[in-house]
């Protein structure tokens, strides 16, 4: 007996497909995908978008500005969702599909699940080479789309509408892998989209995938706990993984128990809240004086759910100790191996609380207890000291960041992703609830953040989102404005106007220049950008998108404007706050490996030189 088919275009089958996936993670279950972002142009409009017309709003359509920032925003929901669920991201052909690229280079680096559906151009090629096809001398089998290939965890091209049938099951494998996730990549030639196929009825029913927990090796676990308890001066690094495997009451028992210390990067920061004894704060290149003190004491480094990206690991400066060690507990194989570690592949969660009962009644002794919450302590005495320091003639940041921590509720959540605002955020942030801290630091992508916050709001529209964007950042990407204002979805966001790139002008003057090139100035008859600040109103561009706008320059405006923001009610909030950007947070004896010309005319530069080739000694592969 022949099975029963539904007759569907390819575009059809794929939304009616993707309707129907969910997944599941202890007993919880929820449908995978919230809808599909979209922006139609020749490539999608009579396939995908037909598609989406047909079936709204089961499955439901979101309009963005900007191809790469329906991803941006994708990546943030799924983040904020613990990788539970995502969003579909439609784009034509050409300039549409490659201006998501970059944000699938974010959702790759940083483990997070997106489906990315790229128009493409015809599979039967008679009309090439078609408006925006990017031609090749040396193959007709290729487009702009496979650009996407390096920045993918999987990538296909569907040059007939019944390769769904097994493309599909593939691409959800990945995007529900612990271990594979990242961007998924479909290549959806025009001609094919709207081409019908008799499909199995059954491949539209209903599909649950289990997000599995695997246990990491029962050996490697009782070697670690022996290595723990020959250790004098542990300490842990929590990473982003924490989050994702909802580790956060394992690793508070795991620190209570214990005594071991807890460090955070910025994607596991949260995982404790900042009043914890047990937490150090932040660790590395943009650290606390605490967590970089112990980090060059420490003789054995407990990591969890870490990368250990070069922020981290302060380029390989941070630890110093001569017998140091690693245990590196990680879903992923590749990150637990990392630093010669003894790994114990397996999820956060389970592995902690093994890891735990392996452990017995095992504690660090009283006194090094006792300087972990000296240090916690006396770090938060620190955070007060700059959250008040009354900077004249203008706000200085670390205010900035002070009054929004503490002028919001306990469950709001803060969003940030580049410049300077990220290192400041990461020392000074009081975590007050596990998803309060929402930081895109693996890629750092300039222009995530309105599209980020947007992404957390729809994710949990119930919580507060503050999204603290710097002027160079918001130059950027910032028309996520209009979808808010479209979709009546409220987003404050909090405009820091330092006339400049600040971080990078901070940068270059620690490599000998003096912030060339990084200051918003006009351009002189010297050739340079050395004159007048550009007379940019952030206030009046957001009016103009519909937000509601509010303009703060010192600390009493700026209490009013974060009061009028929580008591406004529907669409965006735009504070704008001028800031002096050469009132620094210090970087508490951390160093990050940027090279210095190692010849210049310039004796600021030779200097700089010198310290470098310096710091460079330090640095080790830890084998």
């Amino acid at each position: 007996m022949t099975p029963p088919t539904t007759r569907l275009t390819m575009a059809q089958a794929l939304v009616r497909y993707l309707s129907a996936q969910h997944v599941a993670r202890d007993g919880v279950e929820n449908q995978f995908f919230a809808g599909m972002w979209g922006i139609f142009g020749h490539g999608n409009v009579a396939g995908v978008g037909q598609a989406l017309e047909q079936y709204a709003p089961d499955f439901r359509y979101y309009q963005s500005r900007n191809e790469q920032a329906q991803v941006l925003a994708s990546v943030a929901y799924a983040k904020h969702r613990n990788r539970l669920a995502t969003f579909a991201c439609a784009s034509s052909i050409g300039p549409g599909a490659s201006n998501m690229i970059t944000g699938a280079a974010v959702a790759t680096v940083n483990r997070i699940p997106v489906l990315l559906l790229a128009g493409d151009i015809f599979a039967e090629r008679i009309q090439a080479p078609v408006l925006q096809q990017v031609e090749s001398e040396h193959t007709q089998d290729i487009s702009v789309n496979d650009c996407f290939k390096p920045v993918s965890r999987y990538w296909d091209r569907i040059y007939r509408p019944e390769q769904l049938i097994t493309a599909l099951p593939e691409a959800m494998r990945v995007l529900t892998s612990p271990v594979d996730t990242g961007a998924v990549t479909l290549a959806l030639p025009q001609d094919v989209q709207a081409e019908a196929h008799d499909y199995p009825t059954a491949f539209f029913e209903k599909r649950v995938w289990e997000i599995p927990r695997n246990r990491a090796d029962a050996g490697a676990i009782q070697r670690a706990a022996a290595w723990i308890c020959a250790s004098e001066q542990p300490l842990i690094i929590a990473g982003g993984g924490l989050h994702y495997s909802d580790a956060y009451d394992a690793l508070e028992a795991f620190v209570a128990r214990t005594g071991i210390p807890s460090c955070e990067t910025q994607a596991g920061k949260g995982a404790l809240n900042y009043d914890n004894p047990g937490n150090l704060g932040a660790i590395g290149v943009t650290g606390t004086e605490g967590a970089n003190i112990l980090a060059t004491e420490t003789d054995l480094v407990i990591g969890i759910g870490t990368r250990y990206s070069d922020f981290t690991s302060a380029s390989k400066t941070a630890f110093m100790h001569e017998g140091l060690r690693f245990i590196n507990i990680n879903v992923a194989e590749f990150d637990a191996y990392k630093h010669n570690a003894l790994p114990l592949v397996g999820d956060a969660r389970v592995t902690l609380e093994e890891l735990a009962e392996a452990l017995g009644d095992y504690a660090v002794d009283a006194a090094y207890r006792e300087r972990v919450h000296d240090y916690n302590r006396s770090w938060d005495a620190e955070v007060h000291r700059i959250y008040n320091l009354e900077h004249e003639p203008m706000l200085s940041q670390g205010e900035v960041i002070g009054m929004v921590n503490s002028l919001s509720d306990a469950g709001d959540t803060v969003l940030c992703a580049a410049g300077s605002l990220p290192g400041d955020l990461h020392k000074l942030w009081r975590t007050r609830n596990r998803k309060g801290y929402h930081l895109e630091y693996g890629y750092s992508t300039m222009g995530y953040e309105i599209a980020g916050g947007l992404g957390v709001k729809m994710a949990d529209p119930a919580r507060e989102v503050w999204v603290m964007v710097g002027d160079g950042s918001f130059l950027m990407m910032h028309t996520e404005i209009v979808t808010m204002v479209q979709e009546g979805i409220k987003v404050n966001i909090i405009v820091l106007d330092n006339h400049g790139h600040a971080s990078i002008g901070g940068l270059s003057k620690s490599v000998g220049s003096d912030g060339f090139g990084t200051k918003f100035r006009y351009r002189t008859e010297s050739g340079h950008l050395d004159g007048e600040t550009l007379p940019i109103d952030f206030a009046k561009n957001c009016e103009s998108l519909g937000a509601h706008v509010i303009r703060a320059k010192d600390r009493e405006e700026f209490s009013r404007a974060m009061a009028a923001a929580k008591a406004h009610q529907g669409g965006p909030v735009c504070i704008v706050t001028e800031v002096d950007r050469r009132q620094r947070v210090d970087g508490y004896g951390s160093w990050w490996d940027v090279p210095v010309a190692e010849v210049s005319e310039s004796a600021s530069v030779r200097q700089a030189r010198e310290a470098y080739v310096a710091y460079k000694e330090r640095e080790s592969y830890y084998q």
